[in-house]
């Protein structure tokens, strides 16, 4: 594997495999109030990428506590709520957007509430996860196509598989340029961790531009632990990054994970290393050459 490659996005990648396991829903503001339940005793993280003021009513001022910071709120309700409104308000532009929140006692075994963000229905919600931006001087100047993403193509792309098989379906935000790909279903992945005792299957693979990213299920088959390191293995990838560190004993549930390869200008089939065989070299000697050979074995004989 090109491991010059591979270290270029080593530090973003190993903090990504972790990120999906936390899903976002995503709340589109249209002008419409947009519900956001709470449950008390609970924090409720509303991301909205920008600097807003937080206007609450009186009668839920003493049972709400409400926190700000680095374009996220927290919202916490001390004890049951009926619904009530809130207002946030852009620093910068002034423009509202209302939530209409109402906190409810915790269920038994009622998991907690998924953290909320919340976009703009104008904006390409592509922009935040590798959508493309022209700088000034570029939008100067119109022949010039030239754009730069906000988020590597790699990262992208491993996010946005990673959310396709771990996060509900209404979490995950389109990215505008990404496509599913066709992949093999025969495909032989025997050589893709030669020193590990796993089996390798291909689940499913997406493009964008002329990176493509698929998404590798992996097995162990032995009764003892595994670790995963992204050096182990072997094939031509950007970027590799597994779902989980490690891998259980065959037969328990942490036996299966799955790891993201990302490789350019082609898929995954051809990224990979041909597989080794042994070589009769006779089998490539002209038929004189080798009838000569077994003659002159004869003579001296």
């Amino acid at each position: 594997m090109k491991r010059h490659a591979l270290s270029a996005f080593a530090g973003i990648l190993l903090w990504l495999a972790l990120a999906p396991a936390q899903a976002v829903e995503i709340l589109r503001w249209e002008r419409l109030p947009l519900a956001v339940p709470l449950v008390v005793g609970q924090d409720r993280v509303i991301f909205i990428d920008r600097n807003v003021r937080v206007g609450v009513p009186d009668s839920a001022a003493a049972h709400l506590r409400v926190q700000s910071a680095g374009g996220a709120i927290y919202l916490r309700a001390s004890e049951p709520l009926p619904p009530t409104r809130l207002q946030l308000q852009d620093v910068e532009s002034g423009a509202l957007i209302l939530l209409d929140i109402a906190a409810e006692p915790a269920q038994d075994g009622q998991p907690p509430l998924e953290p909320v963000r919340i976009v703009d229905a104008q904006q390409s919600p592509a922009t935040r996860y590798g959508g493309e931006t022209a700088s000034a001087t570029e939008a100067a100047a119109p022949d010039r196509q030239v754009r730069k993403r906000e988020t590597p193509v790699p990262v992208v792309l491993t996010r946005y598989a990673a959310q396709n098989l771990y996060a509900p379906l209404r979490t995950v935000e389109p990215v505008a340029g990404i496509g599913r790909v066709n992949l093999r279903r025969d495909l032989s992945l025997d050589a893709l961790l030669p020193t590990l005792p796993v089996q390798a299957r291909a689940l499913a693979a997406w493009r964008l531009e002329d990176q493509w990213v698929t998404a590798v299920r992996l097995t162990n088959t032995a009764a003892r632990w595994l670790d995963l390191d992204p050096r182990s293995l072997q094939g031509n990838f950007v970027a590799a990054t597994f779902q989980h560190p490690n891998l259980g004993p065959a037969g328990q549930a942490s036996d299966t994970t799955v790891v993201y390869l990302v490789t350019r200008g082609r898929g995954l089939a051809e990224a990979l290393l041909p597989r080794l065989s042994p070589i009769d070299a006779s089998v490539n000697l002209p038929p004189s050459g080798a009838a000569g050979t077994a003659g002159g074995a004869s003579d001296e004989k």
